[in-house]
């Protein structure tokens, strides 16, 4: 899952600059997206996390990682790409319920890239989804997610990259 885990993170690390909705508003008047979907932070994220992919690709050839499921080249762009799309999704419906930007929608903040890279992975490479994320590998990622989301968002609120702490 690294490579879903790590493009929310880039992607707050690097963006800024023009907003994907382009500052556009949606039939009710609220943003499509907000400021903080940007064509710089998507970019960046996915770099990231298919950079971090490739890594576990090249290492399933030189460290014996038979424990872990084995990362294709499709599945690392999937689980990037598809992570800030749950993302972007999220975001849409967030502002459709009244949400800012950066206020909280428990649950749905915690497994959005998640719910995104499955579904990516689900269109395009369905083998890759059901012979690497079994029934205990689903379990563990359900349970260490909210962590992970958790410890990270903290990381980025105490270094001034986030402005709030969820």
């Amino acid at each position: 899952m690294l490579p879903a885990y790590v493009p929310n993170s880039v992607a707050a690390c690097s963006g800024g600059g023009r907003p994907i909705d382009g500052g556009r508003n949606f039939s009710d008047g609220r943003r499509l997206l907000g400021d903080g979907k940007t064509y710089r932070g998507f970019i960046c994220g996915v770099a990231g996390g298919m950079g971090v992919g490739f890594v576990q690709v090249w290492l399933q050839g030189v460290l014996p990682l038979g424990f872990l499921p084995s990362q294709t080249i499709l599945s690392v762009v999937l689980l990037s790409v598809g992570a800030l799309l749950g993302d972007i999704a999220k975001s849409f419906f967030k502002r459709r319920l009244g949400k800012a930007s950066g206020e909280s929608w428990p649950v749905a903040d915690q497994y959005d890239f998640v719910a995104g890279s499955f579904l990516l992975l689900a269109l395009f490479d369905p083998g890759w989804l059901v012979g690497a994320v079994t029934l205990p590998v689903l379990f563990w990622i359900l349970l260490l997610t909210p962590l992970l989301h958790k410890v990270a968002n903290l990381i980025g609120f105490y270094t001034g990259v986030k402005d709030v702490p969820w």
